[in-house]
């Protein structure tokens, strides 16, 4: 049970997070993100978008043919902050390198559900090769997670790592901020490109397409990226064609409105 003020804290984020447009999904995560570690003293965050390819179950894949397509890191521990172990484990476990701790998200696959290291693995993981290589060597202590489900085939996972054991409290906590925000989760999973793009987007195109989700016009656009206008109209094409629309505004209705 969380306190008043613990609440109150989360409903001033919540009312933060509304006043962002449109195309600023990914500030509004990293504020989302940083707000939180605030919250638990943890000391770092991920946001993860997870797809499922197919069905497949059981010993031929214990990870029923989730992948995770895209990873978002706040605070890069690396010199690039879509490399290093971050996007090691992701591709971990999209090679199904199996380590227990991949499977703790499959518990209750498809609903809304925390997992997190100290309170859900046993005690001799702590000692391994794996938990020294990808959290001890930074002084993470522990982590812990939400997954929100947004269809059948895809979810929204938000991860805060801590240098102390996480309370039962602390991971209450983020539970209830993350509960009631489908809407925000949809619109991160949309503008990063796994949820309903035919294809995955590249770094540029998520560019764009954040900027197509303002009132910048295409040489804006094309100014503010530093491309040529004639690039920045290809990049907008290819665009329509993997959301398979044919305008800004079939786009615009499609991110507003989506239905899952």
């Amino acid at each position: 049970m969380l306190t008043d003020q613990r609440q109150d804290d989360v409903h001033r984020l919540w009312d933060e997070l509304a006043d962002f447009e449109a195309g600023q999904a990914d500030l509004a995560a990293r504020r989302l993100m940083a707000r939180l570690c605030d919250m638990v003293g943890a000391w770092n965050a991920t946001w993860g978008g997870a797809i499922r390819l197919d069905d497949r179950s059981g010993d031929e894949d214990p990870l029923q043919g989730w992948r995770v397509a895209v990873t978002r890191l706040l605070h890069p521990i690396e010199a690039l902050p879509e490399e290093g172990p971050f996007k090691d484990l992701r591709l971990r476990w999209n090679r199904r390198e199996i380590d227990p701790s991949f499977l703790l998200p499959m518990r209750a696959v498809g609903e809304f559900r925390t997992y997190a290291l100290r309170r859900d693995l046993p005690a001799a993981w702590f000692a391994s090769p794996f938990y020294e290589a990808y959290y001890g060597r930074f002084g993470t202590v522990d982590a812990a997670w939400v997954g929100f489900p947004l269809n059948n085939d895809a979810e929204s996972h938000f991860g805060f790592y801590s240098r102390a054991a996480l309370t039962e409290e602390d991971i209450a906590l983020v539970a209830y901020a993350l509960r009631g925000l489908k809407w925000f989760h949809r619109q991160v999973m949309l503008t990063s490109g796994p949820l309903i793009a035919k294809a995955p987007l590249t770094p540029t195109e998520r560019k764009v397409l954040r900027l197509l989700l303002t009132k910048a016009s295409e040489k804006n656009i094309a100014e503010q990226l530093g491309l040529a206008v004639s690039t920045t109209h290809q990049r907008i094409v290819a665009l329509f064609r993997k959301f398979g629309v044919r305008s800004r505004a079939e786009l615009m209705s499609l991110w507003l409105s989506h239905p899952l």
